[in-house]
């Protein structure tokens, strides 16, 4: 049991880029601090900590572990953020939870739904908490959306969702980055964006679950040593019981976007920016929606009671994500399971 009044200490597994985004939410919240980093090479690993230090300073130099295994050995440790690749998560999230730290996983969190509730599982055994990175989901903006939405007076029934998510790499993407890679990144853009996408649809409707999907790949990519191409341009359309439906586009040879548009019988929410904030400083302040989701998770993981309904919203999110990708190769609309 964690003490409600200690900082809850954090294990880093890898040193990827967006590692040094939450290392300063974790450095900026109040409640948590960086104890550990692990990473296979000794060098890089003394590199992005020392980098990360110079930014945001824990105030006891994190351990530099040379191996995954020894970090979550570490008793030092009590919950770890895994920015590993999407292929390796799974053994990473069960080796974690066996040795009993909570986990925050980046997305998509699995390569297959029955990968994922595996690992949600494994996490309630242990009584751990588990959370996917999906950082706009704690802005406190969220709360005011959420009851203009809901104020049916005015803004009616939700009828229609239209998101965007898209970024228009430069052409070394396509040669070296992991996520054209089908061993480690099968889903493509639809488990990088489309996550975020489906995401906002999910919550516009409250959580409830779309009957059935359809997909389409628009391209698909990959780099030289990719054993098949995964999607890098995808349109979605999600169709819910009563009449509300949702469409999303999320790509790599778009220009950068990240829209949402939330349509009622009365009136609509535009959300231009609705996973970075404009104005979002990169760096992070105390107040970014980044360190509340290190505060939210940390308060969560003190408690002894871990929250289910961010495994949950993890999980329907990983369902429907699936389907999308089953529609897009089948060229038929699927049913969504749980729907």
């Amino acid at each position: 049991m964690i003490s409600p009044s200690a900082k809850l200490r954090w294990g880093i597994l890898g040193a990827a880029r967006i590692a040094k985004k939450n290392w300063r939410a974790i450095g900026l919240a109040s409640n948590s601090t960086v104890t550990a980093v692990a990473c296979r090479d000794p060098e890089r690993n003394r590199r992005f900590i020392a980098e990360c230090q110079a930014e945001v300073a824990m105030d006891v130099l994190p351990t530099a572990f040379d191996s995954y295994e020894s970090l979550l050995a570490s008793d030092q440790v009590d919950a770890v953020y895994i920015p590993l690749p999407t292929g390796l998560r799974k053994e990473w999230v069960l080796r974690a939870a066996a040795a009993g730290k909570h986990v925050l996983c980046e997305k998509p969190c699995a390569t297959s739904t029955a990968d994922l509730e595996e690992m949600i599982a494994a996490c309630r055994k242990n009584k751990l908490q588990f959370m996917d990175g999906v950082m706009f989901m704690h802005n406190p903006r969220l709360a005011w959306f959420r009851a203009r939405l809901d104020d049916q007076a005015n803004f009616g029934r939700v009828t229609r969702i239209d998101s965007a998510l898209c970024f228009s790499p430069p052409p070394a993407f396509y040669t070296q980055d992991i996520r054209v890679d089908s061993r480690y990144e099968p889903q493509g853009c639809l488990g990088d964006t489309g996550w975020y996408t489906i995401r906002l649809s999910l919550w516009a409707m409250n959580w409830q679950m779309p009957t059935e999907v359809s997909g389409r790949f628009l391209a698909q990519a990959q780099r030289p040593d990719s054993p098949a191409p995964v999607p890098s341009d995808f349109s979605g359309e999600l169709r819910f019981a009563g009449g509300a439906s949702a469409g999303f586009h999320c790509s790599f040879y778009a220009a950068r976007q990240n829209w949402g548009v939330i349509s009622g019988t009365k009136d609509y929410l535009s959300i231009p920016d609705f996973v970075i904030p404009i104005g979002d400083d990169a760096k992070g302040t105390p107040d970014s929606q980044q360190v509340h989701m290190v505060r939210n998770f940390t308060n969560l993981a003190r408690s002894g009671a871990p929250s289910d309904f961010w495994p949950d919203i993890a999980l329907q999110t990983q369902r429907v994500m699936m389907a999308c990708d089953e529609a897009a190769r089948t060229g038929k609309s699927v049913a969504v399971s749980g729907g």
